[in-house]
This record gives C-alpha cells, structure tokens and sequence, in this order.
C-alpha cells in the first residue's frame, strides 16, 4: 500500500489545480487520471476570459494558445447579427482559445513543478472510508494498486464516480446535464477572425450552437442541448446546423468530441470527513455558458489550499467546512446569477428571441463580457427587467 498525505483524482485543470495548491501548501500529493495522455480527448469549446486567467495567476503561453478573442457575434433564429467587435466596443480584446489537449498537460506539469506525483492510465475503481482518511483502489496496465490518504478530492468530471461512491449526493440532476457534441473542423469560412459565435433559438434547444476559431480556416464547431427540451439528438442538430450554415459549406470534420455539462449549479454538499469535490464533478460550471475551466480551477485552488492546512491540522469536516465556505464565496454569485439568466432564456421562442435581438442591433458595449451582454438584455427587454431586474 501506498501513503500519501492528499490524492486527487482527475487530472483535468481543476484536478491539477488542486494538486499544485496542496502541494505548494506541503502537503504530499498523488494525482490520478485514468487518460494514457492528460487532455485527451477534450470535451470543451476552449475558450477562456483573460480576466479569469490572471485572478489564477496563469499567464498565456503561446504553447496552448490558439487564437485571441477579439469580438463576439450573437446570431438569432432568424439570422439578425450581434455584433461585439473594434466597432462596438470600447475594450474588445476578451480571452483566448486554447488548445486544451496542451493546456491540461502544463497545468498538470505544474502541479508536478509544485511537487506533486502524477500517475497517468490509472484508473480508480473503488473508494473506502476508513477512520483516518480513504483507501483508494487503482488499476494501471493490468496491474492492482491500492493507496491510502488522509485527504480525498474528487475532480473526475461530471461523471463524478468517487464522491458518489462516498456518499456525496451528485452535482446535476439529469433533467440539468447539457448533452454536448462538437467537431474540430477545418476550411472554415470567417465573416471576421478572431469572432467567437453563438447561435440561438430552436437550433439547439436548452443550449446554443457555438463556432470558436483555432486557426485561420480550423474553429470548434458545436453545441449542448437539454435532452428534456429537445426532439432529436445533439449529433442530430449538430449535423443538421453543419450541412444548413454557409459558413461551413466547405468544412470537414477532424475530430469529433462528445459530454456531458452539469449546468444545474453547485453541488449542496462539497465535502465531508477527509474528501473534497470539485470542477465539474461539483458543478462548478457557468450555467448560462457551461464554461468550467476557470470556475472548476478556482474551486480546486481552494481545495487544494484548504488540503494543505488540513493536513497539518485536522482532516475532518469540521475543518473542511473552510473549503465549502472557499468555493461559495468566490463562486456563488456568478453561478447562481447566471442560472437565473439560463432560465429566463429557457422561456424565450424563437420569436422572442428575434425581437430581442432587433433591438441590440444599435447598443454599444463597453467591454466584451457575459455580464455586460446581460445588463443590455435587461435594459432593453421589459420581460428581462421583471425576471433579471436584481442581475444589475
């Protein structure tokens, strides 16, 4: 048997996140991912907001970045364009694309930097609570393993088998898992590089269909739908939006990726004695967007910090409440106020969605940011300030 102080399972950003945070704390820590190679394959649009990046101190590396953002184009049912670019506004430089596969590998690098152990094609099959922490089973290459830690954080997606296993209720309930397929594809056609798009309506029911540029011809092209609200399958309104928009009439397919998105919220329960949750596998995910990169980061930032004090003091969930209290502090008030935003949007028909879109075709922006998008739907939609009033 192998002891360890902190074992973190999922090598996914919010996993490595962890990882290096309880191991810059002094703690002795294991991460597990079950992937021969750490990123792949993704299940992610790839973008990020260059604010978020810097509240993680992460600064771009030209390694796994693929493109700048420099605008944003909203596309209604009935094709009338939103436009955030240089000419609407002020501040129109917003994130980046990554390329996750290289990404997911430098943010677990770093967490070995830190002082982290890695263990690569691991996969756990089994958790036990034990009086001073959790027994850990693992399979590797055809080979048993067993370690045993003080500290448990659970960062394996949205899938979330070991904090079911220990007892923690999941994040999502299924009527709230976004159904997401997307393809890499090349030849793309770009009315304006550097523009991630949105498209809306009954196209993808619940969600949204997205093109989010790579290259000068290569973009994710994809969308998620609620299952409850949709009539077909994902891949079914994936193809259907590909073989329909003229932007992608010459475009091939490279790759092809498919997941799950927990947008229901955070988890009620986060931790317990010894174990901790976070990334997905928690819900830390913006509902409005289904964006967890930063947010899932933020919380396995927190978790680890919290593992390393644990570590010197008391592992139990009286102490683990500081995580808890952590990830709600810098989490809650985005999260639950773009829940209410997915809501709202949830009763809009195409119709409605065409008017409202008529209507941002005059507005500027002073920045590009969910938030300021928000603040314009409310000031223009009457139905938006009676549902969305308390957003601003």
């Amino acid at each position: 048997m192998i002891e360890t102080d902190v074992i973190v399972v999922g090598a996914g950003p919010a996993g490595s996140s962890a990882a290096k945070h309880a191991a810059l704390g002094g703690a002795k820590v294991i991460l597990i991912d079950k992937k021969s190679e750490i990123g792949s394959p993704k299940r992610c649009a790839e973008g990020v907001s260059i604010e978020g990046l810097e509240r993680l101190g992460i600064k771009p590396n030209h390694r796994w970045v693929t493109k700048k953002i420099e605008g944003v184009r909203i596309q209604s049912p009935d094709g009338t364009d939103i436009w955030l670019t240089e000419d609407q506004v002020k501040l129109p430089e917003a994130g980046y694309i990554l390329e996750r596969k290289v990404f997911d590998k430098y943010m677990a690098m770093d967490a070995a930097r830190a002082g982290a152990e890695i263990r690569v094609k691991t996969l756990v099959t089994g958790v036990e609570k034990i009086k001073d922490g959790y027994i850990v089973e693992t399979e590797s290459m055809g080979k048993e393993q067993t370690y045993k830690c003080k500290i448990l954080i659970a960062a394996d997606g949205p899938e979330g088998h070991v904090a079911r296993w220990a007892g923690l209720k999941p994040a999502a309930k299924a009527k709230e898992m976004e159904s997401g397929v997307q393809y890499e594809m090349c030849n793309v056609e770009f009315e304006k590089q550097g523009v991630i798009e949105f498209y809306l309506g009954s196209c993808a029911p619940g969600g949204y269909v997205w093109i989010f540029p790579k290259g000068e011809d290569i973009a994710n092209v994809g969308l998620a739908v609620l299952p409850h609200k949709a009539e077909k399958t994902a891949i079914e309104y994936l193809d259907d939006f590909v073989a329909n928009c003229p932007y992608l009439k010459n475009a091939q397919a490279v790759e092809i990726n498919v997941g799950g998105d927990p947008v229901g919220g955070m988890t009620k329960k986060l931790y317990d004695d010894n174990i901790m949750v976070c990334g997905d596998a928690a819900g830390q995910v913006n509902p409005l967007t289904g964006g967890g990169i930063i947010s899932g980061m933020t919380g396995g930032m927190c978790a680890g910090q919290v593992a390393a004090e644990a570590i010197k003091e008391d592992c139990s969930k009286k102490f683990l409440k500081q995580y808890d209290q952590m990830a709600h502090e810098a989490l809650d008030h985005e999260i639950k106020r773009y829940k209410k935003v997915q809501e709202y949007l949830l009763t809009l028909s195409d119709e409605e969605l065409d008017s409202i879109a008529h209507a941002f075709e005059d507005e500027t922006f002073e920045k590009i940011s969910t938030t300021e998008i928000v603040k314009k739907l409310v000031k223009i939609s009457p139905k938006a300030l009676l549902k969305l009033g308390k957003f601003v």
